[in-house]
């Protein structure tokens, strides 16, 4: 049985993940160490990687279901405004059915939240 994907998500400084995972996103710190940080917010996990080899070659644009987008989307909104995509401020129903919103951060990657009817 598969219980879960956890993607490494690559970053030059590991201060701009975590600005967007922890600050942004309410994720709290499972483990740091120089270049490798494990974060969790709920039953969501990642890692955060220093990388900037990496980094350079891969931005990615993460979806994360839940069952409760107004709540997330009162509380990342009220703590990072600044993180809300261009394209995704607000909550907004999609033409295939689910509601979204997503962030977008300085490095480029990016972040939706989606909530299935």
């Amino acid at each position: 049985m598969i219980t879960r994907l956890i993607p490494n998500i690559f970053y030059d400084k590991m201060s701009d993940g975590l600005d967007l995972f922890v600050e942004g996103l309410g994720f709290e710190i499972l483990h740091q160490d120089d270049s490798l940080a494990v974060v969790q917010r709920d039953g969501a996990k990642a890692y955060i990687v220093e990388s900037p080899e990496f980094a350079a070659k891969d931005r990615p644009e993460i979806a994360l279901e839940t069952d409760t987008i107004e709540e997330l989307y009162a509380d990342i909104s009220a703590r990072r405004p600044d993180l809300l995509h261009p394209n995704g401020r607000v909550i907004s129903k999609k033409p295939w059915g689910a509601k979204e919103f997503a962030l977008l951060d300085k490095t480029h990657v990016c972040i939706i939240f989606r909530q299935w009817s």
